[in-house]
């Protein structure tokens, strides 16, 4: 005969969803904090190929 399992309390509901949430605030201010620096050009980290298309219709607009 099959049994229920038992109930998961509040509290350790709470604890988990605190952790989740941390991960995910974490991750949005690695992630912030990368287009900062890639947006000021002070990134020596990341490495992307700037079109310089792109880049001189950047400048005409500014």
């Amino acid at each position: 005969m099959a049994v229920p399992k038992k109930r998961t309390s509040k509290s350790k509901k709470k604890i988990r969803e605190n952790i989740w949430k941390q991960k995910a605030t974490q991750a949005r201010i690695k992630a912030f904090s990368l287009a900062q620096s890639i947006l000021t050009g002070r990134s020596k980290s990341f490495y992307y190929k700037i079109n310089e298309k792109n880049s001189e219709s950047s400048q005409s607009v500014i």
